[in-house]
């Protein structure tokens, strides 16, 4: 349930930041840093242990690991509370206390790492792929970036576009999927064809395999259109970019 889980740095950076810190406040420390796989780790089965560090918010997880450990034989830990710090300058979305919750909030928007220049691709347009769930905001993002001049390519539009009939997987779709699928104007029902496909890993990718080349490739010819118009950056808005 963390905010902004996919910002959470990676295990081994933030070992790297704890050694740091233990060896800050005092190098003759010994310690044993351990990756957790549930939510006890060896505090329910070292019987080393004399002492859990808890805050106000995780006492009732340092009583659950003693109860843990009167289950398992082992002498209950010593619980030593400290108090949480309040952060002065967390805005109004953001937790009072310090939180790397709030820390990761503030990463939206600024650069993770610089663009990787690849020579295999064209300097210009610049290219960046715009994704997300439905209601994540994709919609408000790509008007936002259109008004400041990206020229943007909408993946959900091109996905209409080559299911029309004359389209370029229209007659590929009625051949794998049957008349059944058509409407009476001739043109592609997608409601039956998404239940067709529906719950069908099979099926689902026999579709995907027929539309999305025609996609990529109608994606292509956008990128090439915004050169010609002499666009510095192009945007591709589309929900199921990374798969």
């Amino acid at each position: 349930d963390k905010v902004l889980m996919e910002l959470i740095e990676p295990y081994e950076l933030r070992a790297a930041k704890l050694r740091e810190f233990l060896e800050d406040v005092k190098p003759s420390l010994r310690y044993d840093i351990v990756p957790l796989v549930d939510p006890y780790g060896p505090s329910v089965t070292d019987p080393n242990l004399q002492c859990l560090v808890v805050s106000e918010e995780t006492r009732r997880g340092g009583e659950a690991v003693n109860k843990k450990r009167l289950e398992n034989g082992l002498p209950e830990l010593a619980l030593y509370e400290i108090l949480l710090m309040n952060d002065p300058d967390h805005s109004q979305n953001e937790e009072e206390k310090i939180s790397s919750s709030s820390l990761r909030q503030r990463l939206l928007g600024t650069l993770l790492r610089p663009p990787r220049r690849d020579p295999a691709l064209p300097s210009r347009p610049y290219v960046i792929g715009l994704t997300g769930g439905t209601g994540s905001g994709k919609t408000s993002i790509a008007k936002l970036l259109g008004h400041l001049g990206a020229f943007l390519i909408d993946a959900d539009k091109l996905g209409h576009a080559v299911y029309v009939p004359g389209g370029p997987a229209y007659e590929q779709v009625v051949a794998a999927f049957g008349a059944e699928i058509l409407n009476e104007d001739g043109t592609i029902n997608r409601k039956v064809l998404g239940a067709k496909v529906f719950g069908n890993q099979e099926r689902l990718k026999s579709l995907t395999d027929i539309v999305w080349p025609e996609m990529a490739r109608m994606v292509k010819e956008q990128i090439g259109e915004a050169d010609a118009q002499g666009k510095a950056v192009c945007v591709l808005d589309a929900a199921v970019l990374l798969e």
